[in-house]
């Protein structure tokens, strides 16, 4: 796992860095942020499956957003509370929901 600097990372952030974890300047993380790059295999759930995981600069991570594996949240990106990241979000944008969508551009 590799934190850049100015990281504020709030209370209870909970990382499974298997494959790797990403976190660049300047990032905001909420309060219980789940961070995870590993999951099992389907044909043989002994097996770890792992992607890395890369926060962008500047990005904030809101309160229980949940960052699945293989995710790269652009720079100066939004994960609204709550969101489920499950693909890549672009930067300046601001994404939300289960599964997280576009919300906007910044």
């Amino acid at each position: 796992m590799k934190i850049g600097k100015g990281v504020f990372v709030n209370h209870s952030l909970t990382c499974m860095a298997a494959g790797g974890i990403t976190i660049d300047d300047g990032v905001m993380i909420g309060p219980n942020v789940r961070i995870v790059t590993d999951n099992h295999d389907f044909a043989n759930r002994m097996v770890l499956r792992c992607k890395p995981v890369h926060i962008g600069r500047n990005a904030w991570i809101g309160v229980g957003a949940i960052i699945l594996p293989g995710v790269t949240i652009g720079e100066n990106a939004v994960v609204a509370a709550g969101a489920v990241v499950t693909k890549d979000v672009a930067p300046n944008s601001i994404v939300g929901g289960n599964p997280a969508k576009f919300i906007k551009n910044i």
